[in-house]
């Protein structure tokens, strides 16, 4: 333990970052040995980095920024729609499919205590959300006589009542072995001065990486060795809180497929031109997802000769990823975005701070980050009513209200 907090003091000194121990003296042992290792484990190389991001503003003027191709399912030509269905139903029969659920975060903004995925719907069943995702999965797998693995990325924060969750529902009925779980990483968050924050308890205060964080948690965590080992060649990787999510979708793999895309994604059609909602485009070349902090009025407003919106195509994070591609994005890290935060610490007095306004920086990464790192991927438009019904917010637009009419409609359920 000596020779480890010399080594902690050594490279606090050298990265001026000495307040990580302010009140080291009176944790207990565990807490102490934690510490420890948080701090031994930052890269503080790349944490100067990302602070020095802050200080600049991101440029996009210099990107050529245009409309991307897609298809839409509804109105798909039979013959080509029944070559896409056959191909992709074929990979299914094969074993060749996985799905991934992210699943780290917690149902704080719903009023629920507890990962997002164990709140209940509010339907008659009280089914869970992760009940409801498990039934699509059930489905495709009674459907196809196939296993597909699911893999879910929990957090830290949440993990443990996760799997505890599962574990007490008997895995809602789906074989125990094809559900794996996995954690998605963390970076410390910064103060405006740079400086690494620590939690009230005097621990290093983290926040999760951004669902961008997905590929190396699973190259860390041995989900893509086990995905090679199965033979899987395709992933779908979905968020938890859509409950109309179609995880097992044969037509866009084989979409996919046909067009020798690495990877397919599935948006829906702005509500209009101002809906909050990155949408798919081509930047410089390749496809990306422009932000809609991002997009011009002009290019808001833009429509083609039929009327539609030219940047009209929502990324609602429905998304297929060749294992090959998965491979070679999880090699390099996708860069991080900033966040301004409010974030409650401890000072270096030992005080803990609770700020009124956003006072600390947290990175992320995004997973449509990695689009531009392949040469072409399909889009394929869905219908909103069938496919995207969102649980983020406790009222109004995304709510659990929202969610549950789209689900209990679709499914026709009285």
């Amino acid at each position: 333990m000596e020779e480890k907090l010399k080594r902690v003091n050594e490279l606090l000194t050298k990265y001026h970052q000495e307040h990580l121990l302010t009140v080291y003296n009176n944790l207990d042992k565990e807490k102490q040995e934690k510490l420890l290792n948080q701090i031994l484990a930052i890269d503080f190389e790349q944490m100067e980095k990302l602070y020095q991001s802050t200080k600049i503003k991101p440029e996009f003027k210099d990107c050529k920024i245009e409309p991307i191709a897609y298809v839409e399912k509804d109105k798909l030509p039979f013959n080509e729609k029944e070559d896409y269905l056959k191909i992709g139903e074929e990979k299914i029969k094969q074993g060749k499919l996985a799905v991934v659920t992210m699943a780290g975060g917690q149902g704080t903004r719903l009023g629920h205590k507890g990962p997002k995925g164990t709140f209940d719907l509010g339907l008659s069943s009280h089914k869970s959300i992760f009940e409801i995702l498990c039934d699509t999965l059930k489905e495709a797998k009674a459907k196809y006589q196939a296993r597909i693995p699911w893999y879910l990325m929990t957090s830290i924060e949440n993990n443990y009542d996760t799997v505890k969750f599962f574990e007490k529902n008997n895995y809602f009925g789906y074989p125990k072995e094809e559900i794996k779980f996995f954690i998605q990483g963390e970076l410390p968050m910064l103060s405006e001065e740079g400086k690494i924050l620590l939690t009230e308890e005097g621990l290093v205060k983290q926040a999760a990486d951004g669902h961008g964080g997905i590929f190396e948690a699973m190259h860390k965590d041995g989900v893509v060795k086990d995905m090679l080992e199965k033979g899987i060649e395709w992933v779908f990787i979905g968020g938890v809180d859509n409950v109309l999510v179609k995880m097992v979708d044969p037509i866009l793999m084989g979409l996919a497929e046909k067009n020798h895309a690495l990877a397919a994604g599935k948006s829906v059609v702005k509500a209009n031109p101002q809906e909050r909602v990155g949408v798919f485009c081509k930047k410089n070349g390749r496809p990306s997802v422009i932000e809609y902090t991002e997009i011009t009025e002009e290019m808001a407003n833009a429509r083609d000769e039929q009327g539609e919106l030219l940047y009209g195509e929502s990324h609602i994070l429905c998304n297929l990823f060749n294992i090959k591609a998965i491979t070679q994005i999880g090699e390099n890290k996708l860069p991080y975005h900033q966040a301004h935060k409010k974030a409650t610490y401890l000072n270096e007095k030992g005080e803990i701070i609770v700020p009124e306004k956003p006072n600390a920086y947290k990175f992320e990464a995004f997973i449509f980050d990695s689009f531009e790192r392949l040469d072409n991927m399909a889009i394929m438009r869905v219908r909103r009513e069938e496919e995207f019904a969102p649980v983020k917010n406790a009222e109004g637009v995304d709510s659990p209200e929202t969610a549950r009419k789209l689900y209990q409609e679709f499914h026709k359920i009285k």
